[in-house]
């Protein structure tokens, strides 16, 4: 499984001009799921999202994860927005990519449902896009920052 993970003022995703997924600072994923991935990549990767230290401490350090930002009523002052993109592992070794990597519709639909409960399960404030459909994304990159994080086998 692989995310591409960007530190944001504010991102929001549309599909058919109608906002349907938005948050204020924090990330932005881009989420690919590869053909043999399973429900551990899932858990994994939202662990791995959750705990990842891009965020400024007071020194002005990139030290803190979206945990160490909790609010008092439960959750974290920080939000993810997670866009499912199959073409994450697209191979460009031609002018034509390939995406054959990619797990197909249905596989990847429910291990991008299970990567989202995974981040709800730590307390991650999470929207999403609409699982394979063509999403305008906008963004403020804070930063910018952005890394590429792979888990499991295929990593």
């Amino acid at each position: 499984m692989r995310a591409v993970v960007q530190r944001v003022g504010m991102a929001s995703v549309s599909v058919g001009g109608l906002e349907v997924g938005r948050c204020g600072p924090g990330l932005l994923l881009l989420v690919g799921i590869h053909r043999d991935d399973t429900e551990a990549e899932a858990k994994l990767l939202a662990d791995r999202v959750m705990g990842l230290r891009i965020f400024n401490d007071p020194q002005g350090k990139m030290n803190l994860s979206i945990r160490d930002f909790p609010q008092p009523e439960g959750g974290f002052e920080l939000e993810v927005l997670a866009v499912s993109n199959f073409t994450v592992y697209g191979d460009a070794k031609s002018r034509r990519p390939s995406f054959i990597a990619s797990a197909g519709f249905d596989a990847g639909r429910a291990l991008f449902d299970r990567f989202v409960q995974e981040v709800r399960n730590l307390g991650g404030a999470i929207q999403t896009g609409e699982f394979g459909a063509d999403m305008r994304v906008s963004l403020v990159n804070d930063g910018p920052v952005t890394l590429i994080l792979d888990v499991g086998p295929n990593a």
